[in-house]
């Protein structure tokens, strides 16, 4: 058996290869950048060996560097994770060459399946279904346009050697196409040193359902069900099911079979998984196969009760697969919610800086209910700007999927994070979005239901009222509190004041609270009331009340006059006010915003890669000003009317701040 490992990777899914290995009882090395020296990554491993600067490129991803590592810890076998190095075939024959065991599939396999013009070549020949496109490597923009043209707006346009997203746009006129080829090149050569560029044809209202596939070194392989991945932003999955809400029985034993028949024509082994676009009839075709462990791969542990990492070790050491096909049993459902460092408010662009509050909901495993959160921050840590802006993976498993949407719903209303910008407001969005309930999504879902960005959630008049009422009883909290500290008073239950207006959205309500030692009655002037209870206490930032009976979770901070409460993704200034402070209030003008229309502005923190224009140029409509990098994406910058450049304030190369001016214009 294999004895010590050392992860090739960093962050959540070395943490999470590490608990695997260490119930196994192997011993663990991580490597670790500059910027990664005190990640958890590393102080979790038995040994770690640092391998160079922050940048990806010069640490992660040198081959030299990693074997290095691997000379210098004696580790006998390397796991790469995902991304980084883990589809890259010189690595495993490298790893071979030293007399190390990769745990992942043989090397011929990788070039097989990691080259995706060749994957599918390989995938029609195997008798699987694929998408029409032009399979030869692309050597221009002028190429691109004209290829694309031919195959028909829309196209997708891709990284050979790519995954997770980066590498890859979409195309739907010539502009986009000359753009995108460009922008695809310069993703891929940075994150997988290959800049080979392919185009297919772009489906449209597809769903993005993958199967797991798994598949030792005696002959056997097996598939373990589909996961459901269409709500995406920027081709970058968000959340993740399995099984799929579309598939049915016949279906899923179809693509199964073709996975898996696909599989052994390249003679892979450990987990590996082929992806799949499926269109409203069911009809699916072949997209791709990562020849690795996927990001999602924990909703296929929880409803199958397999362990995929251990699979994939045990596989590398020479074992056969413990289970046949028909042995696969699919049990409840379970959803995934990725956690992004990227704002929502700003077209979910990326954001850094410091985790000044991480607290995850508890994890938990009992009848009926399963949380699990994989991660590798945590509080006090920094989201830089070198690697992937994923935080932690959220996941819950039902016996149903209603159930298991309800125990998301309540695991991310228990998440607490705050320092960055990040997708908590927006995932919880999802879960009460009516499309996504009934399981009618597609790949497109985010572009049709949010066009405009997401700009926080509309909740229900009755849950206005209920956050109300729980806003009037934690202010009376808070107001008693304030009297005793300033020793104002002997009986604060005389002098707190009873009658208050609350308001918040478009609402405002008269209320009356009665208080007693269980909690506080809240009376409206409309006649109702509602009963409102709490441990909370005026400070804690997770606020876990009961209204009425049923629970009800805010994260409050406090604001003036009142809090700002965020709840299932809508995010409230809820100010408290007595009757005479409302009156004066009500009479305030509204603050205005400045003005930054005749400015460019930095929308996330990255680096200047191209300044396209100099000062005295007319720039149009639509054209690009800009190309700004964060998080290994290229981000183009676009004038919004007709305007003159009068002042630059940036070069490429400079490292750029939120709503630093990079252009003015007169």
């Amino acid at each position: 058996m294999i004895e010590k490992i050392l992860v090739a990777n960093r962050g959540e899914i070395t943490c999470r290869v590490m608990r695997t290995a260490r119930a196994m009882g192997i011993r663990t090395v991580a490597i670790y950048s500059d910027a990664d020296a005190d990640a958890p990554h590393v102080r979790m491993a038995d040994e770690a060996v640092h391998v160079g600067p922050a940048p990806a490129s010069q640490s992660y991803i040198d081959i030299g560097k990693v074997l290095g590592a691997v000379r210098q810890s004696g580790a006998d076998a390397v796991h790469p994770g995902y991304g980084f190095l883990s589809e890259n075939r010189r690595f495993a024959e490298a790893l071979a060459a030293e007399g190390v065991t990769f745990i992942g599939p043989p090397a011929s396999a990788i070039e097989a399946m990691g080259d995706k013009i060749t994957s599918k070549k390989l995938a029609a020949e195997a008798g699987v279904s694929t998408v029409p496109g032009y399979m030869g490597l692309i050597a221009d923009a002028d190429e691109a346009v004209r290829i694309a043209g031919e195959i028909g707006y829309p196209v997708m346009i891709k990284a050979s050697a790519g995954g997770g997203g980066k590498g890859m746009r979409i195309a739907w006129n010539e502009r986009e196409a000359r753009d995108g080829f460009q922008s695809s090149k310069n993703e891929a050569a940075a994150s997988f040193g290959d800049d080979r560029i392919f185009v297919e044809k772009f489906v449209t209202q597809p769903r993005h359902i993958e199967i797991q596939v798994l598949a030792d070194g005696h002959g056997n392989c097996v598939y373990l069900g589909e996961r459901e991945c269409s709500i995406q932003r920027r081709n970058q999955k968000v959340i993740e099911e399995a099984p799929s809400p579309f598939l049915d029985e016949a279906t899923r034993r179809a693509m199964g079979e073709q996975a898996v028949a696909l599989a052994q024509a390249v003679g892979y082994q450990s987990a590996g998984t082929v992806e799949f676009i499926v269109d409203g009839q069911r009809n699916f075709y072949f997209l791709e196969m990562n020849t690795r462990l996927q990001v999602e791969h924990p909703v296929t542990e929880l409803i199958t009760g397999l362990d995929l990492v251990e699979l994939m070790i045990r596989v590398a050491a020479g074992e056969p697969l413990p289970f046949r096909q028909e042995d696969v049993r699919l049990n409840g459902w379970a959803i995934e919610s990725r956690l992004y460092a990227e704002d929502p408010y700003r077209k979910f662009l990326p954001s850094i800086g410091r985790l000044t509050r991480y607290r995850p909901p508890e994890e938990v495993r009992e009848e009926g209910r399963v949380v699990r959160n994989d991660t590798g921050v945590e509080e006090g840590g920094e989201i830089s700007m070198y690697y992937d802006p994923m935080i932690a993976k959220l996941c819950t498993w039902g016996p149903d999927r209603e159930t298991a949407i309800g125990h998301m719903r309540t695991a991310l209303d228990d998440f607490e994070l705050e320092g960055i910008g990040h997708n908590l407001p927006f995932l919880a969005a999802v879960m009460d979005h009516p499309r996504f309930v009934s399981g009618d999504i597609t790949t497109a879902f985010i572009d049709e239901e949010f066009p405009e960005g997401f700009a926080g959630a509309t909740l229900d008049k009755e849950t206005l009222a209920r956050i109300s009422a729980a806003a009037a009883a934690m202010n009376r909290v808070a107001e008693i509190r304030r009297t005793r500290i300033s020793g104002r008073m002997d009986n604060h239950e005389r002098k707190v004041g009873t009658r208050w207006v609350v308001t918040l959205a478009d609402q405002r309500h008269e209320v009356r609270v009665e208080a007693d030692r269980e909690g506080a009655t809240v009376h409206f002037g409309d006649l109702r009331s509602m009963r409102v209870t709490s441990r909370w206490r005026p400070g804690e930032p997770l606020a876990r009340l009961e209204v009425d009976g049923a629970s009800l979770t805010l994260k409050v901070s406090r604001i003036p006059n009142g809090y700002r409460v965020r709840h299932r993704g809508a995010d409230l200034k809820v100010h408290v006010r007595t009757p005479r402070m409302a009156e004066l209030a009500s009479l305030m003008p509204e603050k205005q915003a400045p003005d930054t229309s005749r400015m460019l502005l930095c929308p996330m923190p990255g680096l200047v890669v191209r300044i396209e224009v100099d000062e005295g140029d007319e720039v149009q409509e639509g054209q690009a000003l800009c190309t700004v990098e964060a998080m290994k994406m290229e981000n183009i910058l676009r004038a919004e009317r007709k305007a003159v450049v009068t002042k630059v304030n940036a070069a490429p190369g400079d490292s750029l701040a939120v709503d630093d001016v990079i252009l003015e214009f007169g």
